[in-house]
């Protein structure tokens, strides 16, 4: 570790240096529920600016280190179990905002901004950058983006990829290099966009990014529907064919197995009190339960849903999951009749896409999940879960094809796997 920190202070100011253990211990446990037992002690390095970022990756390429990127570190213990790293790479001191171009609402931020700061940046313009992830009070962009998080406003505003104009990143070999732009419009080229969304640092190191924003609503409200199986699939089909405009659809299973249709209006006031009006009418026709959640109110059960899935326990084992849209429901009730697992599920009705958590949870259950997921032409990933859990099973669940693209792209960006090695795909061609 000494060499490591004397080849450092060649390219950055002692400060910018830290040992691992004058981490904070949160993020110490965090790492330690990442990496396998006995695994070294990292250094942790906090460049300044996009040209110390690139300095260290540079230094790192020369003497073959290995790299864990992080922002906040809300995020590191997401994936399969590592090996050994020999530096953590924070971006947390790369927070500056670059641009607020208002008048064409887009902001251009370094990787280390959390999505707090932006919101406290763009209230005061009426604006909003469309992300809800996961931890979202300590979320950093290059996090988000490197994990391809976002929630239920995936239904209106599309995923990370869809919401990112520009980036700029530091490739595995220390050179900078940049795609798409600052303004919304499209481009020729590879879409290195949406290649690095969702990479988890095993790709290079996103150092800044462009992103579309979009007008604040006016009002908002909730709309949380509960019943029989049967009605709310029809209510969910009825309005997923209407001409209404809601900004989330969502069919949630809750800690007390409740099944529920949540529908979330953001618009001029006098929109959302007609759809809400409308919608409203089909539950009564439908003999379902309805309750509306509006102002201070509905922020706070919008917060308790999110932690229902992410409680903070390490413990808790966190799924990622994906399904034909029709298949939402059969998913849901599957979940409900797993035994002694207490389920907590979220998914986004228009893409089939969601989120579900277990308290507890035997490998022979989760390899049963997902062998009914991907019958059902989906996914399930493992983001977070008990070492047990870990040691026993393919955190990603990739198969085919699928790893072996993956592979030649990890290859061509990162030959000689220095960037988040052992935690996502190995250019060697195992599964890392």
């Amino acid at each position: 570790m000494n060499a490591i920190a004397s080849a450092l202070n060649a390219c950055l100011d002692a400060s910018c240096i830290q040992p691992f253990t004058q981490l904070d211990s949160s993020l110490q446990e965090s790492f330690q529920n990442a990496y396998k037992p006995g695994s070294k002690q990292p250094i942790a390095v906090y460049p300044n600016t996009q040209e110390e970022l690139s300095a260290i990756i540079k230094q790192a390429k020369i003497h073959n280190w290995k790299l864990l990127p992080w922002g906040a570190g809300s995020k590191i213990h997401w994936g399969q179990v590592g090996e050994s790293v020999d530096l953590l790479l924070s971006t947390q001191r790369l927070n500056r905002v670059i641009e607020h171009a208002a008048g064409d609402l887009t902001l251009t931020v370094e990787s280390g901004v959390t999505l707090k700061q932006i919101s406290a940046l763009l209230v005061p313009h009426q604006q909003f950058l469309a992300f809800d992830p996961a931890y979202a009070d300590r979320a950093t962009v290059g996090g988000i983006i490197a994990t391809a998080d976002t929630g239920s406003w995936r239904h209106r505003y599309g995923g990370v990829r869809d919401r990112l104009i520009g980036v700029s990143f530091v490739r595995s070999d220390g050179e900078l290099a940049k795609a798409g732009g600052r303004v919304v419009k499209n481009v020729a080229g590879y879409d290195l966009m949406k290649l690095f969304t969702g990479s988890y640092g095993s790709l290079g190191i996103i150092s800044q990014a462009t992103f579309r924003l979009y007008p604040i609503p006016e009002d908002s409200a909730t709309l949380v529907l509960t019943g029989e199986a049967d009605n709310l699939a029809e209510t969910k089909r009825i309005i997923m064919g209407s001409s209404l405009d809601p900004t989330a659809v969502d069919l949630r299973l809750n800690r007390d197995s409740e099944l529920c249709l949540v529908i979330r209006f953001q618009s001029i006031p006098e929109s959302v009190t007609e759809q809400l009006q409308i919608v409203l009418e089909i539950a009564t026709t439908m003999e379902l339960g309805a309750q509306v959640y509006r102002d201070n109110e509905e922020q706070e059960q919008w917060q308790l849903w999110n932690e229902q899935i992410f409680s903070g326990n390490s413990e808790e084992i966190i799924c990622k999951i994906g399904v034909r849209p029709t298949e939402v429901l059969s998913v849901l009730h599957y979940l409900k009749n797993l035994q002694a697992t207490e389920p907590k599920c979220v998914m986004h009705a228009r893409v089939g896409l969601g989120m579900v958590s277990f308290n507890r949870a035997r490998s022979t259950q989760l390899l049963d999940l997902r062998s009914h997921l991907q019958k059902k032409g989906g996914f399930l990933t493992i983001l977070q879960a008990p070492r047990s859990i870990q040691n026993a099973i393919d955190m990603w669940g990739y198969s085919g094809s699928q790893v072996t693209i993956m592979q030649r792209i990890k290859q061509k960006f990162d030959p000689n796997n220095l960037l988040s090695p052992n935690r996502f795909i190995h250019s060697s061609g195992k599964k890392d």
